[in-house]
């Protein structure tokens, strides 16, 4: 039976939690555990909502690989804590949240939501995997715009971006994009790359806006087209398009295998169906009790049940 596959950007929505449920929330001991109770609403929500019959929480076991940084050094380079020679380098992340992601992991595995993380690959690259991969719908759950050049029409691939919690959630679909931005879901990490992205340290094309972007896009059907009337004297292209577009021909070359997420992670074997009980119930009363998570997983607990 084929039914709808929710993947989680886990990452991005326990940072949302985080910022979005106050610290007084915290376990008998006094340690934080906002994100972890908020990303746990979070999931109830979106199941009561959503009702998806298979979930993966995608994680990243590298938020910054070095394949995508040694194509382009500044790609998330304003992000690193500390480098790690032979390992991934450290995320700066807020001191309180980064003991809660081991919490977070350990709750999911009890209640048996399929958790899935690569080793080279970030978030993206998995949730980008399971789609390619997928023989029935798929709702993508994420605050990353990246992952808006998944959005498939004929495939009914779609975007849940939250825009507050996640009880309002941006639907994100091909009519949508063509209306927000110019392009398709296809169209969209071409649009992206020359637009560039400071929160991830793509420099994008010097010059080149969302606007432009999209009209380049328009006139000439993808980045290939574009690349190819820069050298056509006879294409409609401005001389500061031509100059800035050539000048920039070193990252336009590297730039999409860092932008488009992969489609081909080696993937674990694992079971995706939505759970119905807890995987381990004496584990997970454990860990309700050790981090005081209370009414969030009581609530998760029932919807998961119906």
């Amino acid at each position: 039976m084929t039914g709808r596959l929710m993947l989680l950007d886990t990452a991005s929505l326990y940072f949302r939690a985080y910022f979005g449920v106050p610290d007084s929330v915290r376990a008998p001991d006094g340690t934080p555990v906002n994100a972890v109770r908020g990303l746990l609403d979070f999931i109830d929500r979106l199941v009561k909502d959503h009702r998806p019959d298979k979930l993966v929480a995608c994680m990243d076991a590298d938020w910054r690989p070095q394949w995508r940084v040694d194509l382009i050094p500044s790609y998330k380079a304003h992000r690193v804590a500390e480098e790690h020679e032979g390992a991934p380098d450290a995320e700066e992340v807020p001191d309180t949240l980064s003991p809660q992601v081991p919490v977070i992991e350990a709750v999911l595995d009890t209640l048996g939501i399929a958790r899935v993380g690569v080793a080279g690959y970030e978030a993206d690259d998995v949730i980008g995997t399971f789609t390619a991969r997928a023989d029935g719908p798929v709702d993508i759950v994420t605050g990353d715009r990246d992952l808006y050049q998944l959005v498939d029409d004929a495939r009914d691939i779609r975007v849940l971006y939250p825009l507050k919690g996640v009880g309002t959630l941006q639907l994100t679909d091909e009519a949508w994009l063509r209306e927000k931005y110019g392009v398709d879901g296809r169209g969209y990490a071409d649009l992206a790359l020359l637009r560039g992205d400071p929160s991830d340290g793509l420099p994008g094309v010097p010059g080149v806006g969302e606007k432009t972007a999209a009209k380049l896009l328009a006139a000439f059907g993808d980045l290939a087209g574009i690349v190819a009337a820069v050298d056509d004297p006879k294409a409609k292209l401005t001389p500061t398009q031509r100059r800035r577009l050539t000048e920039a021909a070193p990252y336009l070359a590297v730039a999409p295998k860092v932008v488009r997420v992969a489609g081909d992670v080696p993937l674990p074997e694992v079971d995706t169906a939505l759970p119905h009980s807890p995987r381990d119930p004496a584990a997970l009363d454990a860990l309700a009790a050790r981090w005081g998570l209370g009414g969030s997983l009581q609530r998760l607990l029932t919807t998961l049940e119906a």
